[in-house]
């Protein structure tokens, strides 16, 4: 029978919330205090984080792998590293590449609103909007 491993040992979750981005200030537009990138530069700084979330997304479905992990054999020595080690390793790798997924996410959004690029697109699709009923009368 497997025994649980002494909390000195255990895998602890400290971080439970995802933390927002620090202020993001392109030419005159989002909030001073944090980061700085000129409008021709914030781009290729948002393809940038882009492909980091991309990378990100595949090794969620790594993570999940790994957190699904299953005994070798169904002995106690397997067993206890299976449940006591492996599972909440996984489970914790998984929570995590979760929460960096999200901050990633609200960093390309905080990154596209301060370089306007969330303004655009919303004017644009209020402009679509009302000119679709136009001429139906």
């Amino acid at each position: 029978m497997s025994q649980p491993l002494p909390p000195s040992m255990r895998v602890v979750d400290n971080l439970t919330t995802v933390p927002p981005p620090a202020p993001i200030q392109v030419g005159n537009n989002g909030s001073p205090g944090g980061y700085h990138f000129e409008p021709d530069q914030v781009q290729s700084v948002i393809t940038k984080w882009q492909n980091l979330l991309q990378d990100l997304e595949q090794d969620r479905l790594d993570a999940h792998q790994i957190a699904l992990i299953q005994a070798p054999a169904p002995d106690p020595a397997s067993n206890q590293f299976t449940d006591n080690g492996a599972l909440p390793s996984g489970r914790t790798l998984l929570e995590q590449t979760d929460r960096m997924i999200q901050y990633v996410q609200n960093y390309i959004e905080a990154l596209q609103k301060a370089s306007g690029q969330i303004q655009q697109a919303d004017a644009d699709a209020q402009q679509a909007v009302s000119q679709s009923g136009e001429g139906v009368m």
